[in-house]
């Protein structure tokens, strides 16, 4: 019984951690994609004003606070 309760605060406790929730910027339509250990940003925003691209894209990822990915461009 008490292996039973275990596993499942242990499976309660890695959705509460691993489980994403998605917000959307107002920036040209970037995603960001947060839970409490990792964090994805699929950038999509307008390059700045004199700049030769039109937009800015690429994939930003944090895992616990540190970036680990980056090929915004």
């Amino acid at each position: 019984m008490k292996g039973k309760a275990i596993i499942g605060i242990s499976i309660l406790l890695a959705i509460i951690l691993l489980i994403p929730i998605p917000m959307r910027l107002k920036d040209g339509g970037t995603v960001v994609y947060n839970a409490i250990l990792y964090r994805v940003e699929d950038v999509h925003r307008l390059a700045p004003v004199g700049s030769e691209q039109e937009y800015i894209e690429g994939t930003i990822v944090k895992l616990l606070g540190i970036e680990v990915f980056n090929n915004v461009e």
